[in-house]
């Protein structure tokens, strides 16, 4: 006990308040079992607190066509805010809920928004921007939008390059003109934008480079509870402007067919990802991550 006290320094001394040893908790031996209802119980809670979140507050979503293009391209991932025009049964991940018209907290989206609405008769989701809200009219005349018998500016700007990858190869435009060699070297699609600017300043580029079918629609007016979307590539985008084919929504949406906004990109693919880690970071399309696809709002318009 002496050589021990030797050794020990500072004020404190060993005494029934103040023991050399303490216990120690015993360890588990071979025979202890796992307690696998507990394991499968902790496993359970973090998978509905992940669908929670996925449900309620924002969720992860993949770009895997070309409708949205300037501003979108295949292999972007995106967050889809799930609260801004409150929640209904399209809110709901994997859509699990039974469709029906309530909705808790709704509002109405704004003009430019980029929008998650479900297909009237498919659980798909698309990807789109609102053009039109309830209770205007719209048409479209030449691929320019006629909003409560006013035509949407738009203004030509100096053509975007677009890159040339594995998801992106420029066949879909049909215009071999597209092709164009960028001032590093690198081949892209350089593809003609306009800017249109919606009534309350938000602004965002388009591509209309050709005539078809969908570049007529017959004024309507939107329904109450419903707004119209289209995709930013006018010409090769399915959306509110097919009322009588499958692949599009058929008409105005109805808000409670709307399952979040998209906010911002965290990041790109090129298609080039494979089971090699190198290629985890090789595939990622450069200044693409945190990029904001809230539209841009022109000054001196705050509606």
């Amino acid at each position: 006990m002496g050589a021990s006290l030797r050794h020990h320094r500072g004020p404190s001394r060993l005494s029934i308040d103040n023991p050399a040893v303490t216990e120690t908790k015993p360890t588990k031996t071979k025979d202890e079992k796992v307690d696998w209802i507990a394991e499968i119980r902790g496993l359970a809670l973090m998978l509905l607190a992940v669908f929670a979140f996925h449900s309620f507050i924002a969720k992860p979503f993949y770009i895997p066509s070309e409708s949205m293009l300037p501003n979108l391209l295949v292999g972007d991932r995106l967050v889809v805010s799930k609260y801004p025009y409150g929640w209904n049964w399209s809110s709901v991940s994997f859509h699990l809920a039974p469709r029906g018209d309530w909705r808790l907290a709704g509002s109405t989206p704004e003009y430019g928004d980029i929008v998650i609405p479900v297909h009237p008769e498919r659980d798909e989701d698309y990807i789109k921007r609102v053009v039109a809200l309830p209770g205007d009219t719209i048409a479209v005349r030449n691929g320019q939008i006629v909003l409560n018998g006013e035509r949407i500016p738009q203004q030509v700007e100096p053509a975007r390059d677009l890159p040339i990858d594995a998801n992106s190869d420029c066949l879909g435009f049909g215009d071999p003109a597209f092709f164009a060699t960028a001032p590093l070297g690198e081949e892209v699609c350089r593809v003609p934008v306009l800017r249109e600017t919606m009534p309350n300043g938000a602004n965002y580029l388009v591509i209309d480079h050709t005539r078809s079918a969908l570049d007529n629609f017959a004024e309507m007016k939107i329904p109450e509870g419903h707004v119209f979307v289209m995709g930013d590539n006018r010409d090769h985008s399915s959306d509110s402007r097919e009322l009588n084919s499958s692949r599009g929504l058929l008409g105005p949406v109805p808000l409670e067919n709307i399952g979040g906004r998209a906010e911002f990109i965290t990041f790109s693919l090129d298609g080039t990802t494979s089971l090699n880690p190198v290629t985890w970071f090789t595939s990622l399309r450069d200044d693409r991550a945190w990029t904001t696809l809230r539209p841009a709002i022109a000054q001196g318009n705050t509606e």
